[in-house]
């Protein structure tokens, strides 16, 4: 007899199996009729003074029922296979049950930012020609044209599985570094979820090296890439999800504690802020639990990461991919210590090659162009030209720049957009951001490139100061002089400003197109 394969059989054998965790504030702790669904300042308000902390589950039979009752409800309103389903809701079993409700019946789930406006969101419900537009009342302030709850879908539904069940995917619109953002869609497979899960497996999953049980925290939002696809795999995995809205840091190392956490996927920043912390809230914490800590996304500054090795262990597992293409490289501790700063190599049916600007080859050491062959079909939806421009034949590039070492193993330097030019040397923004991190006095850090008679371009480094740590003209020296050791001096920033905060996404991304309209005001 074969194994179980997925979220939905998992769920069938085993319903009483813990599936969404999430720390709530309700009226009591006993209270077991309080709404799943609701956040917890929401919930807090309702309840008042007389409200308590506690944790509130979901198990896998629960959440069964209640994907298959919103499939049905999808059904009803006219949802077919290849439509779209647009989602406009913060972590929680609504949004968890929406990714595996639209997963079973063919459908595009388009998760969207609630952080959005009104114009934002109804360009992406427009562009991507949404059958079903699903949010909440406190989330859905901002979408245009009306939206159902996903009470109202599975309202007087079925709680068995749809006929005809095949798999759907998400399609998430990717910011862009100019003009509207773009949906990444794939070709859909007329397979069944069940018959899809050795597939993936085998393409990517297996190379995370998770047992088929374990507790997942999951920390960043769900309509980025990498915390709905590794939500998504610890499901099918048949993991328990704990479910967070924001990333808090002493709250993240209580939350592994409590829930004896086994893997999380983190980005840079959220390592920075758990090593700023102090170090008797650091190793109060019992954090053994933990097995894998992935991490991507963002450019990882060395001494960070080398900091979390030697706290927490060789748990850290780092990838690196995009939206379109998915996980492309895995590095355990253990390599990334003989070769720090790799992202890894190439996993199994995928390949690395670095191009010049001339279109040829690049031999190993010598930074290019990063394209990824092997990666599954994709286009940018009704952009042909967008989806051309980032092909060269069979090969895709994230438009990162970075070079291959003798043995194969991938180091990025930096995104082409974020290239600067200096009297016509290239200098790379992450290298110079790197070094700066390490400084204690730094607490974040952005490089972009502003225009410079003489040079072309300038380095400017707008600086967040750690706590305590005072801005000016005693600082930025401590910076240089920082600097002077590790960096050449083309490298050093000529203008260092400070900024509190900087903005971040909540995968950690920094647009630096902002920094630089925001620095050099029309």
């Amino acid at each position: 007899m074969r194994a179980t394969r997925g979220f939905y059989e998992i769920a069938a054998a085993d319903p009483g199996r813990v599936a969404v965790v999430t720390d709530a504030t309700v009226l009591t702790v006993t209270d077991t009729s309080t709404d799943l669904s609701t956040d917890a300042t929401a919930t807090k308000e309702a309840a008042g003074d007389a409200s308590v902390a506690a944790t509130v589950g979901t198990t896998y039979g629960e959440l069964y029922e209640r994907v298959n009752q919103v499939s049905h409800g999808l059904l009803a309103r006219g949802t077919r296979p290849g439509d779209t389903v647009v989602t406009v809701l913060p972590n929680g079993v609504d949004a968890i049950t929406m990714m595996l409700a639209t997963y079973q019946i063919g459908a595009y789930h388009v998760p969207v930012n609630w952080h959005y406006t009104a114009e934002e969101i109804g360009y992406i419900v427009t562009d991507c020609a949404a059958r079903v537009v699903v949010s909440s009342g406190r989330y859905g302030h901002a979408v245009p044209g009306g939206f159902v709850e996903t009470g109202d879908l599975a309202e007087g539904c079925p709680a068995t599985p749809p006929e005809g069940r095949r798999a759907g995917s998400m399609m998430l619109y990717t910011s862009g570094t100019t003009g509207r953002p773009k949906g990444v869609r794939r070709r859909l497979i007329e397979l069944s979820p069940e018959d899809l899960y050795p597939i993936l497996m085998r393409k990517g999953w297996r190379h995370f090296g998770l047992p088929p049980d374990g507790v997942h925290l999951l920390l960043s939002q769900l309509y980025h890439s990498a915390p709905y696809g590794q939500a998504m795999m610890a499901l099918q995995f048949g993991h328990t999800l704990v479910v967070t809205e924001r990333f808090d840091a002493g709250e993240t190392l209580a939350l592994v504690e409590r829930h004896r956490v086994t893997n999380a996927f983190m980005v840079p920043t959220m390592f920075h802020r758990l090593l700023a912390l102090p170090a008797s809230i650091r190793e109060k914490h019992d954090l053994s639990s933990l097995t894998h800590l992935y991490h991507g996304a963002a450019p990882c500054p060395p001494a960070t990461k080398q900091a979390m090795i030697e706290w927490l262990g060789p748990v850290l597992w780092e990838y690196y991919g995009s939206t379109e293409a998915a996980v492309a490289t895995m590095v355990s501790s253990a390599e990334w210590l003989e070769r720090p700063g790799t992202v890894g190599r190439a996993i199994d049916g995928l390949t690395f090659t670095i191009l010049g600007d001339d279109g040829a080859e690049l031999p190993p050491g010598e930074p290019g162009m990063v394209y990824i062959g092997g990666i599954n079909h994709f286009e940018y939806h009704r952009d042909p030209s967008k989806t051309a421009s980032t092909m060269r034949g069979a090969l895709y590039t994230p438009g990162d720049i970075g070079y291959l070492d003798e043995d194969g193993y991938l180091f990025l330097c930096d995104r082409r957009t974020d290239l600067i030019i200096s009297g016509g040397v290239n200098v790379y923004p992450a290298e110079i951001e790197a070094v700066l991190q390490e400084h204690p006095s730094v607490a974040d850090v952005a490089v972009i490139g502003v225009p410079d008679p003489e040079w072309g371009q300038r380095v400017v480094a707008l600086v967040q100061p750690a706590a305590g740590a005072v801005p000016g003209a005693e600082l930025t020296g401590e910076l240089l002089a920082h600097c002077a050791s590790r960096l050449a001096r083309l490298k050093h920033p000529r203008v260092i400003e400070y900024r509190d905060p900087l903005p971040r996404t909540p995968t950690g991304k920094l647009s630096r197109s902002d920094l630089r309209n925001t620095y050099l005001p029309a």
